[in-house]
């Protein structure tokens, strides 16, 4: 399954500070791929800058087992605590 999680910076966060967010960000998801059933990661910036889109989609390739091993990972936490400051809202999305 895909397990998307859709980014939503706070509008304090700059368009520079959000392409520089990028690299961090990616080297924090590939070490979700050291859980077991979790197959890749990819990141998705927006192409559009309008007030009413998200600004980035991180998609995660997994199976469904491995879901709930996922949400109780460090790097679950370290998203959230790292991150979480700068998020206005995040939508997430599983699909297969």
């Amino acid at each position: 399954m895909k397990h998307d999680i859709l980014v939503k910076y706070n509008a304090g966060v700059t368009k520079q500070q959000k392409a520089e967010l990028i690299p961090e960000i990616q080297a924090l998801f590939d070490r979700t791929t050291e859980i077991p059933g979790i197959h890749g990661v990819t990141l998705y910036p927006n192409v559009v800058d309008r007030e009413n889109r998200y600004d980035l989609l991180i998609e995660i390739d997994m199976e469904r087992e491995a879901l709930e091993i996922y949400d109780q990972s460090r790097w679950h936490r370290q998203w959230k605590e790292q991150y979480g400051h700068l998020l206005e809202k995040k939508a997430i999305f599983d699909h297969a």
